[in-house]
């Protein structure tokens, strides 16, 4: 059997790219070469912090190679501006997509065997099936975001949400008896944004939806002890995570970071060293988040407040000086390596945005958390840490909309001396990390042979079938691997 060659296509954005690379990386262990298709904006970001080795390519030593293509955009328009580029590449996209499949044929050899695309680039799926390859569909948020997804007919003929993809009033719901309680602000495409964007953001939905069925499989960084009720409720659905950087006991987080935006500042981690253990509060709100000067002090006085040493993560981008409030007791980096600081047992708490893959990295450390959602799923995953998994806290807002210096103090204090957040926390952990073990559930999704019991959902319908509500009809046979499926 020839060795596959995998195509992978994410959405760029740094919450996209990160679990997508780690897939690609475990894809690699497996016997397979990968082209990984950035935009040539986000493919200069990630060269440069790589410090522009790239590491490779299909016939070289890696089998990885990192490839480009045009956004379709004007030289002057602003890349930050994710809608703004997630729009041209639903137009442009599918165009270039088939371009560089075909130039890759013709002037490499290469044979593409399979296209795994990120669900917000869904139109690839298009492309190969027109073309004659396998895909792969790779749902980068929570299980749960994708249930409510495919549940949109039935949100509108319900009247929870209207034809444009808008709540019709303010309520709490449920996609099934089994499901966790969501209410209006957990539908994320109308979440902090005008209606003109919302209804962008809910037709491209729709299409990427409709767009989907064209493959039986679809991952997602997952596991299924975290995200039972909507992984059955989704039961085309596999879980492959936590997709964690490769982790060694004795030397922590080993594997070569790829993938990212910016380069990884690691004199944090000689800082954590010399940190008693379970002694630092880790602050980090992700790839997009801004604050205004306002909330940007109340945090900085809120850590001074704690009395307790801080690691801070203040992108470059922002428009405010962290520095002049830091003192002695924190330390201040632009980029982390995340992972590694999660790990280290200096870490007592985790303030975060709560992003599905910060959310997935801080549960498989077995680090409490303090929720800071700022848009988007966050805010429903706040909601699932705190409130079903029960490993955090969140703040309140004050009568000015902020979150004063005096809440981040009291919420410090108060997760850091609960027991049972704790305790819960490294029950989770274990659960999380037993999944990508020898015989895990989700390490059999990829790497082996897995059988009819592991894929079935609760209501009885496997991932071989079509159908969502339906069970099945027919005795499913045993599935290859994902490599052999692919190949």
């Amino acid at each position: 059997m020839s060795v596959p060659t995998v195509l992978v296509l994410p959405l760029p954005a740094q919450g996209h790219v990160n679990p997508m690379m780690i897939f690609s990386q475990r894809l690699a262990e497996n016997g397979c070469n990968v082209i990984f298709v950035n935009t040539e904006f986000i493919h200069k970001k990630v060269l440069s912090s790589m410090g522009n080795q790239e590491g490779g390519g299909v016939n070289g030593e890696s089998p990885i190679k990192l490839v480009s293509i045009p956004d379709g955009l004007g030289p002057d328009a602003d890349r930050n501006n994710l809608w703004e580029v997630s729009d041209s590449l639903m137009k442009n996209m599918p165009a270039m997509l088939e371009k560089l499949i075909e130039d890759l044929r013709l002037k490499d050899g290469i044979i593409v065997s399979c296209v795994v695309a990120d669900s917000a680039m869904a139109g690839a799926l298009k492309i190969a099936s027109k073309i004659g390859i396998k895909g792969v569909v790779f749902y980068p948020a929570s299980a749960a975001m994708l249930a409510l997804q495919c549940s949109i007919p039935k949100l509108i003929d319900d009247g929870i949400i209207n034809s444009n993809g808008l709540p019709n009033t303010q309520k709490t719901f449920q996609l099934s008896a089994s499901f966790p309680h969501m209410d209006t602000g957990s539908i994320w495409w109308a979440k902090g944004v005008d209606s003109v964007l919302g209804n962008v953001m809910f037709n491209n939905i729709v299409h990427a939806m409709q767009t989907l069925e064209l493959t039986e499989w679809w991952l997602c960084n997952s596991t299924p002890d975290l995200e039972p009720q909507a992984l059955s409720y989704v039961p085309k659905l596999l879980p492959i995570g936590p997709l964690l950087r490769r982790y060694d006991d004795n030397q922590g987080v080993t594997e070569r970071s790829l993938g990212q935006f910016l380069e990884e500042d690691l004199s944090c981690i000689n800082w954590l060293d010399q940190q008693p253990h379970t002694s630092v509060i880790y602050v980090a709100f992700g790839s997009l988040t801004h604050f205004d000067k306002k909330q940007f002090t109340e945090v900085a006085l809120g850590l001074e407040l704690t009395n307790r040493p801080f690691l801070w993560v203040v992108r470059q981008d922002s428009n405010c000086n962290p520095h002049e409030f830091k003192g002695n007791q924190g330390k201040i980096v632009k980029w982390a390596s995340q992972q590694k600081v999660l790990s280290h047992p200096a870490i007592a708490c985790f303030v975060s945005h709560c992003g599905w893959n910060s959310t997935i990295e801080g549960l498989s450390n077995g680090v409490p958390f303090l929720c800071w959602p700022c848009f988007g799923d966050q805010f429903f995953n706040k909601t699932y840490i705190c409130d079903e998994l029960k490993v955090g806290l969140g703040f309140d807002l004050d009568e000015n909309e902020l979150i004063s210096r005096e809440e981040i103090k009291v919420k410090v204090d108060k997760v850091l001396s609960d027991e049972n957040i704790r305790s819960n926390a490294h029950v989770l952990k274990e659960k999380m990390l037993n999944n990508i073990k020898d015989g895990g559930r989700s390490r059999e999704n990829l790497n082996k042979n897995y059988n009819t019991d592991q894929i079935i959902g609760q209501d009885g319908c496997c991932s071989n079938c079509a159908s969502f509500t339906m069970p099945c009809s027919r005795t499913c046979q045993p599935n290859d691997d994902l490599v052999s499926k692919i190949g």
